[in-house]
């Protein structure tokens, strides 16, 4: 598939079906993490794939209670092992390494003929304790991975006018 067409299809999915994900589907998805660019060509993560149906029922429900994530076949959690270091301008540097880490495995999905749903919204707590993750870390998504139940129809986004600015901001 090339790229452009993977980013048009990308989307959130919440409704998986009950069917495994090949080794090899997933081996690509998580080769996809491992490629992706990082500061100082660190890689300073961890990727723990949860295939156990408990497991991922319990982080289902450590996700604010989104039982869909728990439902798909697969979770993959994005954690940080270096939470501490800020960049130069001020941003903390780990967000930036896991976005384009889980950026990649989303779009290595539909490669791939999967669905995946970027979850941030979970108790960064009981995810760790579920995943017996140490303090020190930071665990940045849960990804949901597997066969799409269903496509859902095409968001609606902004026109580039709408977000692009040339030389200086403009509101």
């Amino acid at each position: 598939m090339e790229l452009k067409e993977a980013i048009k299809k990308r989307q959130s999915i919440r409704a998986y079906e009950d069917k495994p994900v090949p080794e090899e589907k997933l081996k690509n998805v998580l080769e996809a993490a491992r490629l992706a660019p990082s500061g100082n060509n660190r890689q300073p993560m961890k990727l723990v794939v949860v295939k156990e149906s408990k497991r991922r029922q319990e982080l289902g429900q450590a996700a604010d209670g989104q039982t869909f994530v728990g439902e798909a076949p697969i979770v993959i959690a994005a954690v940080a092992t270096e939470p501490e270091h800020i960049m130069s301008c001020g941003v903390p540097r780990y967000p930036v390494d896991l976005a384009i880490a889980v950026d990649h495995m989303t779009l290595a999905a539909v490669d791939e003929g999967l669905g995946t749903c970027w979850i941030g919204a979970f108790s960064q707590e009981r995810v760790k304790e579920i995943l017996k993750i140490p303090h020190k870390y930071r665990v940045v998504a849960l990804l949901p991975l597997g066969f799409p139940r269903r496509e859902k129809e095409r968001k609606i986004r902004k026109s580039l006018e709408e977000i692009v600015c040339y030389e200086t901001f403009t509101d």
